[in-house]
């Protein structure tokens, strides 16, 4: 890594009315250095990166690049400047083609009356020969959120930048991905590209970076090479405090009441999965893992009926269900938290209350179907203070949030129905690691109280550190099941790849 600087920020502040978002912030990113981003959300790291984006403007600071006093006016002149930004929420256009979203700044610049497809499909196949497979002729709104995520790199990739920024890009990656993603960037900083990487994540930060800057509360706590620091460390600089216990006590074999809270048996849909039989007992916390594609988010919404056209049977709490919409399976009490939180878990322009009311707003309603917002209010208020929300006025829109937070907003309105069981899809994505902790006491507190808890999720410590026993989803089909000491990151690797069947063979649920 070469020493000399390529991007100084001095003293740099930013507020929003009382809110002070960064408060004399110093930085310095080394030519050719991976630099991570640590902090938990609100401690200014998405502000300064919008700063440096042009997307923000500082009301006192410097920036230097190369040694230069810019005035960093737009991402346009942020773009010109050499500085690339892959946002942490994807924003391509859906209706057009992958190789168009990548080079559309490309081909909004040109003078041509005439588009050239063919010609955007073959640049954009050089660019995904060094990171995936993707059809450059596809629509983006027909691919994966993962797919999505790696377009939106690829886009950046073909900037001439000397600076990048990658806030969160992971989220929606497989581990296959991810790992190809690493290369890239470690291939690139030899390149002498600069990269800032934002993550929640300290394996990934750990495992890739050169050096990590912590912020807390708009400061700038300590910047410290990695291989002098642990991940420990971090944490305790990020929160101000040590966190000993990342997840909570599981459940202890005597706590146990065998009482069946679900059963499913032979779920099949002819394209995504068949024949998957399990069972979840009361108290427990269930995990599904598997790579993105495997079907994991697919077989819940099919027992849910949010999509597919599923057969089968399904038991809830010993009751045979019917259902034939996700209302059947709202009124039967068995709820879905989506992986998409900005898309379909909370509405982002909606007050927190309204967001809270609407699985089922007749709640807190009156005879004749009208809201009544002292209800509405009042259910806000209790599941709030249940879920330890952190927020303004119940009235203030979600989007006002930090992405923890959000989070709390999306599993209240699961539990403004009473659900007997949740379903929760990557709940901790794009959260950081005070908000985690919360949300997996939470999880753990709602199955004591007798609330069935099943979790996917791509990152496997989380399945490991929460869940009692977890379920391996391999091309449709369950795979194997592992717990106690078989529950390891090899052991559900080796079965979600389809290696080997050595923890057990797929579970069935019991006739």
């Amino acid at each position: 890594m070469a020493g000399d600087v390529i991007l100084e920020i001095s003293d740099l502040s930013k507020s929003f009315g009382p809110v002070r978002a960064l408060r004399g912030v110093n930085f310095e990113l080394h030519r050719g250095e991976i630099h991570a981003l640590a902090g938990e959300n609100g401690a200014g790291k998405s502000t300064l990166m919008n700063i440096i984006d042009g997307i923000l403007q500082p009301d006192r600071g410097e920036i230097r690049l190369d040694g230069e006093l810019v005035r960093i006016a737009s991402p346009a002149a942020a773009q010109k400047m050499g500085i690339g930004f892959v946002h942490q929420e994807i924003a391509l256009c859906p209706d057009v083609s992958v190789a168009e979203n990548i080079f559309m700044a490309t081909t909004n610049a040109s003078r041509s009356f005439l588009m050239d497809y063919k010609g955007l499909e073959r640049r954009a196949r050089e660019v995904f020969a060094q990171l995936s497979d993707i059809d450059p002729a596809v629509l983006v709104r027909d691919l994966s959120i993962s797919n999505q995520q790696l377009v939106e790199i690829a886009k950046a990739l073909t900037l001439e930048c000397r600076v990048l920024i990658l806030d969160e890009p992971t989220a929606a990656l497989t581990e296959a991905e991810a790992q190809v993603l690493f290369r890239i960037m470690r291939r690139l900083a030899d390149q002498g590209i600069s990269i800032i990487y934002i993550s929640h994540r300290m394996v990934e930060i750990f495992d890739n970076c050169d050096r990590v800057s912590v912020f807390r509360d708009g400061r700038h706590v300590s910047t410290r090479t990695v291989a002098d620091i642990t991940p420990g460390d971090v944490v305790a600089a990020m929160v101000g405090r040590e966190i000993s216990d990342l997840y909570p006590e599981k459940l202890r074999e005597s706590e146990r009441s065998r009482r069946e809270v679900l059963r499913v048996e032979n779920l099949s849909e002819v394209k995504r999965f068949r024949d998957v039989s399990f069972t979840l007992e009361e108290g427990e916390i269930l995990g599904i893992a598997g790579l993105i594609g495997a079907g994991r988010s697919e077989i819940v919404k099919g027992i849910c009926r949010l999509e597919g056209e599923v057969t089968g049977e399904v038991w809830l709490q010993g009751e045979k269900l019917s259902l034939r919409d996700y209302q059947d399976s709202i009124e039967a009490g068995m709820v879905y938290l989506s992986e998409d939180r900005k898309g379909d878990g909370v509405f982002l322009d909606m007050s927190i209350t309204a967001n809270v009311s609407a699985l089922k707003p007749e709640q807190v309603a009156n005879a004749l179907g009208l809201i009544q917002t002292r209800r509405e209010e009042e259910q806000a208020g209790t599941l709030g203070r249940k879920l330890n929300l952190k927020c303004g006025r119940l009235q203030d829109p979600v989007s006002s949030l930090s992405g923890g937070n959000q989070q709390k907003v999306a599993l209240a309105k699961m539990l403004s129905v009473n659900p007997r069981l949740i379903f929760l899809d990557e709940p901790t994505r794009g959260v950081d690691v005070g908000a985690k902790v919360e949300i997996h006491r939470i999880l753990r507190d709602l199955a004591r109280d007798g609330v069935g808890i099943v979790v996917i999720s791509s990152e496997l410590p989380e399945l490991i550190g929460i869940c009692d026993r977890v379920m391996v989803i391999h091309e449709g089909r369950i795979r194997g099941e592992v717990s106690g000491a078989e529950m390891t990151e090899e052991n559900i690797m080796h079965l979600a790849s389809g290696t080997t069947r050595a923890t057990g063979a797929a579970p069935q649920a019991a006739k």
